[in-house]
């Protein structure tokens, strides 16, 4: 059995956050065989996202954390919260539960039991279900085909929100990824899949958010120039594991 930290990044979430934990900890209680925390990664919310959140851990002191940011930024979360773990699986998944949880306890037994460095959850993968606007499925797609055309990369979904690495390839590839916001997972993805790192993909069913805080038009120039950054630079291998 493994330690795994199931991260949430959020901002400015005080209608939603309770419920999505309350959620998500009857899931785990019932579906996950595995020794696991939630820990809440609120950075710089400015509403009572805060308030809530350590009234969670409060009520549930064994089962929920929360670490505070002053600055925003998804990838900035996740690097504290992930480097600051000592589980042996880090997960995270984003607030609103789009991704059906049922595809968690895969994502987590392909790092604990597969013996993969990373797991994504996928909305493009063979077996995968969406419901999205066109528009959105449009972004998406041509966003991870401009991957694939820029980098030859093969994993096939870059920016889904629902994601597991292991403790090791964590502390091995987030202090090299430079973006601290959205681009972040896809910064991950091509640093790993170039560095020799092993990448499972799970087909997830996932529902959009109505709700959604993305900006599409900044997300995408912030995607672009990190695209073209990466594929101008050095990227690293894997370091040599001890004998």
């Amino acid at each position: 059995m493994a330690s795994v930290d199931i991260v949430i990044p959020v901002y400015n979430e005080e209608h939603v956050l309770a419920r999505s934990v309350e959620t998500l900890r009857a899931f785990l209680r019932d579906s996950l065989p595995h020794a696991w925390r939630i820990v809440i990664a609120d950075n710089a919310s400015t509403d009572g996202t805060l308030a809530v959140a350590q009234g969670l851990v409060e009520q549930y002191p064994a089962e929920v954390a929360v670490v505070h940011l002053p600055q925003k930024g998804r990838g900035r979360a996740l690097r504290v919260a992930w480097l600051g773990s000592d589980a042996e699986v880090l997960t995270y998944m984003d607030v609103d539960l789009s991704t059906d949880l049922s595809a968690l306890p895969p994502l987590v037994d392909g790092i604990a039991v597969e013996g993969y460095d990373v797991a994504i959850g996928s909305r493009l993968a063979r077996g995968a279900h969406t419901t999205r606007s066109p528009r959105r499925d449009l972004i998406s797609r041509a966003y991870n085909l401009l991957i694939k055309a820029i980098h030859f990369t093969r994993f096939s979904d870059a920016q889904c929100g629902f994601k597991a690495i292991s403790r090791q390839a964590a502390r091995e590839l987030v202090p090299l990824i430079k973006n601290e916001e959205w681009f972040f997972d896809t910064e991950l993805l091509i640093l790993a899949e170039k560095g020799g790192y092993r990448i499972k993909e799970v087909p997830v069913r996932w529902v959009e958010d109505p709700d959604t805080r993305v900006k599409i038009a900044s997300t995408v120039a912030e995607d672009i120039r990190g695209l073209l950054r990466l594929r101008f630079s050095r990227l690293p291998k894997r370091p040599r594991q001890p004998q």
